[in-house]
């Protein structure tokens, strides 16, 4: 798919891997409307692209939103949904394991409510997380909720084609604002959690929206991960 005159729209588009790919998109020739769930973060988008709030996990708000933007060629999702439950599976708190789910229920929201706008030809793209196909201590929340994330983008890939094509990109550790650490703490936090990673260093929000361009311009592509992990999946420990 060759982006210049398609439209898209992007959840989670005003921030880290969202805002990197919306610019991306624009700078393509794409007609971009972002998604975000504060208008706080909305000027830093591009000259020319639409912002509208939403939360994913709301199935109304998100059924009205995707049909007043339809029709599109081109959906997005990297938003969070919410936050992750982190430690050692006997000893979490269940209420924080479910709520970690709510990554999952939104972007089931974005492809159920999104796909019938989606013009013939066109893609969906989620975002899961390395910790899916290689969970660390204390990350089965996040492998979890990323494997279920994969399973289902598999799945409905099934269902769609040929009419539109369905993929994940997976991140690893990756720069962006959501880690809130600042200075010479937020440097030492990415040394250690990349120091057993085949690319020791943080990717880049950049790096991420790279990938997802691909799957978005590939047409020979669909019901498949890439990963953007620097050999996160193939470490160790």
């Amino acid at each position: 798919m060759d982006v210049s005159g398609k439209k898209a729209v992007v959840f989670g588009g005003t921030s880290g891997i969202g805002l990197a790919t919306v610019e991306k998109l624009v700078a393509g020739g794409a007609t971009v409307v972002a998604i975000g769930r504060s208008e706080s973060k909305a000027s830093a988008l591009p000259n020319g692209v639409s912002f509208e709030t939403c939360d994913v996990r709301d199935g109304d708000a998100m059924a009205a939103l995707l049909s007043k933007h339809a029709p599109f060629d081109i959906l997005v999702s990297a938003a969070t949904g919410g936050g992750r439950a982190l430690g050692p599976f006997l000893e979490m708190d269940m209420d924080g394991y479910k709520a970690s789910f709510d990554k999952l229920w939104g972007y089931a929201n974005v492809v159920r409510f999104g796909a019938a706008h989606v013009t013939d030809g066109g893609s969906i793209t989620l975002v899961s997380g390395a910790p899916a196909r290689n969970c660390r201590p204390g990350q089965i929340a996040l492998s979890s909720v990323g494997g279920a994330v994969e399973a289902m983008v598999r799945a409905v890939a099934r269902e769609v084609a040929p009419r539109i094509r369905v993929n994940v990109m997976s991140p690893g550790s990756i720069d962006t604002p959501m880690v809130a650490v600042e200075g010479e703490a937020r440097t030492q936090l990415y040394a250690n959690m990349t120091a057993g990673n085949l690319i020791p260093r943080a990717g880049t929000a950049a790096e991420c929206a790279h990938a997802i361009m691909y799957l978005v311009e590939n047409d020979f592509v669909t019901g498949t991960t890439v990963d953007v992990d620097g050999g996160w999946v193939l470490r160790e420990g």
